[in-house]
């Protein structure tokens, strides 16, 4: 075991935004960065999870075709690899499908690495569709004895990182993952990394996807940790990037001398467990040149949600190739956050709005809705829709006979402007952007083929308390957002001096209230005792309950929180169970 000797190794991490079933284009991007890395003087150069098929693949899996050409390309991918070693995550056959991390090296794949621990919980399928390892080997190139694992198997203690680093004398791990983003994940992700560095005394290299899937959102922000369980790497977040780095692994050798627990421990499974040694043959490698990439640090709470935010609503766009989108502008804050999004994501060229205002909508939010899309340079166009209702109105006179005006009658002007929106997307081909926020969806405060029409869902994760930070965020890049739209009183403007809290307690009582339900899983009691009123309380969680039909209706919208509705959350409507 060498201590203190001089040892650094040159590894480039492929923080890439792959495509769900692209896998030719996955893999063109996949050689083009071997190739550069391999001209900057990697030694290793390591890609996400799934990166040939990109991730989450889903029912794609289930089908053997999708699954051949993954194994093609990934022999593709290996031929490749003259003079240097990608680590490349890709669909795996023996006898059953694995979720794998290959180990190509020098034009071939000499090992295989499969996922342990397969996620089965939040937005993750795992068990669904592939077998979980229970082999792990080690690879020494040249002075460097480095293990692979993949994703979840970083998640626990005694992963397969345990086995490569105490009987196979790893000193580098290298952990390939696609982790979706949710908001303040990266710390927790930080410090699980470093205990896992410390705790094996060696090297950790984390290298995550980038990029927006359907409603996922991949932060990137891969790692490397230094033995003590220091962040000495960072990669930028929300941004594809090649980084060069040097690693010193000459502290491995002496971390392991002073911590007495790796030998208590390898006594007791010596014998019990088997690591097999792959030497890899030596190559001819490019001399070290080109500047080595320099570490990010983390963005704030504001600016990382934005971020997600734009990166999914870029992605979503782009990859299921739309050419622009089209919401309906209201004058009202999340309709005025939802063109700034779409704004930063595509260009304003590509943003267009629709101002239908009714008899009931406001000089002064039609005159901020005007005065936002100029300030965006976006194209606005105007309908109004009372004529409409009143055709409407007429229409249904006699169905309505001796019924007072009220809900029915509100929504139909949400649907209307509906109608629009989806004839503009007909006639345009414009992807629908809804407005809806997290805190409206959950309590059904939206009207169904209304204001819920569309593709997709930009802040449909985002509570309306949330929705004015990111507003005041995104007014200190630059102020597009009139301030009388963050100082109004919210209201739908369905009915002659509506305003939000007319429905809904609120929205700082309510947010806390909707994540303690739905996020936290917390009873009525508890959330009671968390010091709401009970009858609020009993109400919001009544409201909460009885809407999960509408939102099985709902466009896909981006996660940026620990548990979103949809995928994260998934409740039976039909459902008799009441707190």
């Amino acid at each position: 075991m060498r201590i203190r000797s001089m040892h650094t190794l040159r590894l480039a991490l492929a923080q890439l935004n792959l495509a769900v079933g692209d896998i030719e284009g996955n893999t063109k991007k996949i050689i083009e960065s071997i190739s550069s890395a391999r001209e900057r003087g990697a030694d290793i150069v390591a890609f996400p999870e799934l990166a040939v098929t990109g991730y989450p693949p889903e029912d794609l899996l289930l089908k053997q075709g999708f699954v051949e050409s993954n194994l093609d390309a990934i022999n593709q991918i290996a031929a490749a690899t003259s003079g240097i070693t990608a680590i490349v995550g890709f669909v795996d056959i023996d006898k059953d499908i694995y979720n794998a991390a290959g180990v190509l090296h020098n034009g071939r794949m000499v090992g295989v690495q499969h996922k342990f621990f397969l996620p089965n919980y939040g937005v993750f399928d795992e068990n669904r569709y592939f077998q979980a390892g229970t082999k792990a080997q080690v690879y020494t190139l040249g002075h460097t004895t480095f293990g692979v694992e993949v994703c979840e198997d970083a998640w626990y203690a005694a992963g397969p990182h345990t086995m490569q680093a105490l009987m196979g004398g790893a000193e580098l791990i290298i952990d390939i993952n696609a982790s979706p983003f949710h908001a303040g994940k990266w710390r927790y992700r930080e410090r699980m990394l470093g205990t896992r560095a410390s705790d094996n005394s060696c090297a950790i290299a984390y290298v995550n996807a980038v990029g927006g899937q359907d409603e996922l959102v991949f932060d990137g922000q891969s790692l490397i940790f230094s033995p003590t369980g220091d962040v000495i790497f960072r990669c930028k977040a929300f941004e594809e990037q090649l980084a060069i780095v040097d690693v010193d692994l000459s502290l491995v050798g002496h971390q392991r001398l002073v911590d007495p627990r790796r030998r208590k421990v390898r006594r007791e499974i010596a014998g019990m467990v088997e690591v097999p040694q792959i030497k890899l043959d030596p190559v001819e490698t490019t001399a070290k040149k080109g500047d080595l990439s320099i570490s990010s640090e983390p963005p704030g709470e504001l600016e990382e949600i934005y971020a997600a935010l734009v990166t999914g609503a870029r992605d979503y766009v782009e990859k299921n190739g739309f050419k622009e989108v089209v919401l309906g502008m209201s004058g009202g804050i999340d309709s005025a956050l939802t063109a700034c999004i779409a704004c930063d994501a595509l260009g304003a060229e590509r943003v267009r709005a629709l101002i239908m205002p009714s008899i009931y909508s406001s000089e002064a939010t039609q005159s901020d809705a005007e005065v936002i899309s100029k300030n965006l340079g976006i194209r606005c166009g105007f309908i109004p829709i009372s004529d409409v209702f009143d055709a409407y109105n007429i229409s249904l006179a006699e169905v309505f006979q001796g019924t007072e005006p009220g809900v029915a009658e509100e929504n139909l002007q949400a649907r209307i402007r509906g109608n629009f929106l989806m004839a503009l997307s007909n006639k345009f081909g414009s992807l629908v952007l809804t407005t809806g926020n997290k805190s409206e969806i959950a309590c059904g405060y939206s009207t169904l083929y209304g204001d819920m029409a569309g593709g997709f869902a930009v802040i449909k994760d985002v509570p309306k308390t949330l929705v004015y930070r990111l507003s005041n965020y995104r007014n200190s890049i630059s102020p597009v957002i009139p301030e009388s739209i963050i100082t109004r009183p919210p209201s739908a403007e369905l009915k002659p001096d509506q305003t939000d809290q007319d429905t809904l307690p609120p929205y700082d009582i309510l947010d806390p209230i909707i994540e303690a339900y739905v996020q936290e899983d917390r009873s009525v009691r508890e959330i009671v005792a968390l010091g709401f009123d009970e009858e609020t309380v009993r109400r919001i969680v009544r409201m909460i309950d009885r809407n999960e039909y509408k939102r099985r209706q709902a466009a896909p919208g981006i996660k940026i929180t620990p548990k979103a509705f949809g995928r994260d959350r998934r409740l039976p409507i039909t459902n008799k169970y009441r707190e």
